[in-house]
């Protein structure tokens, strides 16, 4: 008799854990959610973060408030959330540039991206591209010879320190035999304000940041870092068809927590992200911007960045790319 009273004891405990944990996934979030952008305004961590804290704010009745906290590549903001309370309350727009590439730049790293963060939902990412002012020659060719004849390294702008951007620069310097100068900014916007005002003539960015001024006329891009060509801008080259493979990437976002998260909100988030990635505005806004994503339900997602820091790390720390 007594076993059988401790059975249902314990029956009736796990009953009410499952209980109390479902009825934390159906109140939450109860009260405002603070979302950092480890970029600042107007970059694609930034615009990308706002996009999916609209339709969060929608779904769940509640404010998503993006608030940008720029530095080291993405790592200050990272590090914010990494030493959060766990309460689904406090999450980070991560991504490869903050989570993969500024990582494996840092000595010591602030942070492990898998043990000290809870990986919700993927959003999706933009191609790199690198792009130039117009008076630069935005063939490959052209500009190659252009940047030789410099006499000197040629400054380029990159979203910051440990960014993709930075990262895919380098290695296109070293492909094709020449000599760049990092110039980072905190952010994408400042670096491509400055291309345009012609302070300096070459940017890596992502191709979300980048388009508007493309499309304006005011700044060219030399080639993309996507697999295929993008729809709205049929001209412009892939480096692979170029003959540099190595240099396919995309710079792609997510939203994370800290780690411990419950796992019924990480999953709840999951499939509100998901659910917005499906609406035709958020399709159409993909679409102009060449990003590309997958449903990766919570537990896959996770999958990814690990598969993803693995494919990278190695790669970042024989680039040549530094930390500044």
């Amino acid at each position: 008799m007594t076993s059988c009273k401790r059975c249902m004891q314990v029956g009736l405990l796990a009953l009410a854990a499952f209980w109390a944990g479902a009825g934390m996934a159906q109140s939450y979030p109860n009260h405002p959610v603070r979302v950092i952008a480890p970029f600042s305004a107007g970059g694609s961590a930034d615009t990308l973060g706002r996009l999916i804290a609209q339709k969060l704010t929608i779904y769940l009745k509640q404010p998503f408030v993006v608030e940008n906290r720029p530095g080291a590549g993405g790592l200050v903001g990272a590090q914010v959330v990494a030493q959060a309370p766990p309460d689904g309350y406090t999450l980070v727009i991560s991504g490869v540039a903050s989570h993969v590439v500024a990582l494996a730049l840092a000595k010591p790293p602030p942070f492990d991206a898998m043990r000290d963060f809870t990986h919700i939902a993927l959003i999706g990412g933009p191609p790199i591209a690198i792009v130039v002012h117009p008076s630069v020659p935005h063939d490959l060719k052209g500009f190659v010879a252009w940047a030789k004849a410099q006499g000197a390294p040629v400054p380029f702008g990159s979203p910051g320190v440990g960014t993709h951007g930075q990262l895919i620069a380098e290695m296109m310097a070293q492909a094709v035999g020449i000599e760049f100068l990092h110039a980072p900014y905190k952010g994408a916007a400042p670096a491509m304000a400055d291309l345009i005002a012609g302070q300096i003539k070459v940017t890596s960015t992502t191709l979300a940041t980048a388009s508007p001024q493309i499309r304006a006329g005011k700044a060219n891009a030399i080639a993309f870092t996507s697999r295929t060509r993008v729809p709205d801008f049929p001209d412009v080259p892939t480096f692979t068809e170029l003959g540099y493979p190595q240099l396919l990437a995309s710079t792609w976002f997510s939203l994370s927590g800290p780690a411990k998260m419950p796992e019924d909100i990480a999953v709840r988030l999951n499939t509100e992200v998901r659910r917005a990635l499906q609406q035709p505005d958020v399709k159409e806004r993909f679409r102009l911007e060449g990003i590309e994503t997958a449903d990766y339900d919570q537990p896959a997602f996770t999958k990814f960045v690990a598969e993803e820091s693995k494919r990278w790390t190695p790669i970042v720390r024989k680039s040549g790319a530094k930390a500044e």
